[in-house]
Formats: C-alpha cells, structure tokens, sequence
C-alpha cells in the first residue's frame, strides 16, 4: 500500500513538471506559426483572434502553474492555426 502511494505521488510530481516544460515548446511553436507566414490563407480573422487569445490564456495559465488548463488552451490554439504539434510532447 505504501509503495502504490509512492508511486502515485511520484508520478503527480514528476508528470507536472514534464507538462510545464511543455508548455513553452507549444507556445514558441505558435508564435512561429503567427509571426511567420505559416498562418493558412483561409483562416477566418475571427478564428486568428481566437487562437491569439487561446495562445494569451495558455501563458497565463502556465505561469500560475495550471499546466493542464495551459496545454489545453494551446493545444485548441495550434489545432485552430492549422498546426500539427508534436504528439508525443502532450502525453502524461
């Protein structure tokens, strides 16, 4: 029983962390696709505008430590652009 709570508590402390180093790999990947002229044509200002804000929530949830919350909104945001991600980079 004691080592099943260890192993629990291990990999809560040790799974968050590889989620906040995440974080920035999917925010920069982002910021290419905005800043650079991967951005596809036929998406709508109003889905930039949502992507944009997706991308702003994202941050801010990673800096007050809610890394779920933040590659969640990141994930729709680079799923909005178009943006292919790396899969493996999101697994727990």
């Amino acid at each position: 029983m004691k080592m099943r709570l260890l192993t629990l508590l291990f990999g809560i402390a040790f799974g968050s962390v590889a989620w906040a180093h995440a974080c920035p790999s999917v925010m920069a990947e982002i910021d290419a696709i905005l800043e650079g002229d991967e951005v596809p044509s036929h998406v709508e200002a109003d889905v930039l505008a949502e992507a944009k804000a997706l991308r702003e929530d994202g941050e801010r949830y990673h800096d007050a430590g809610k890394h779920a919350e933040a590659m969640d909104a990141l994930e729709r945001s680079l799923a909005l652009l178009g943006g292919e991600g790396d899969e493996d980079v999101y697994e727990e």
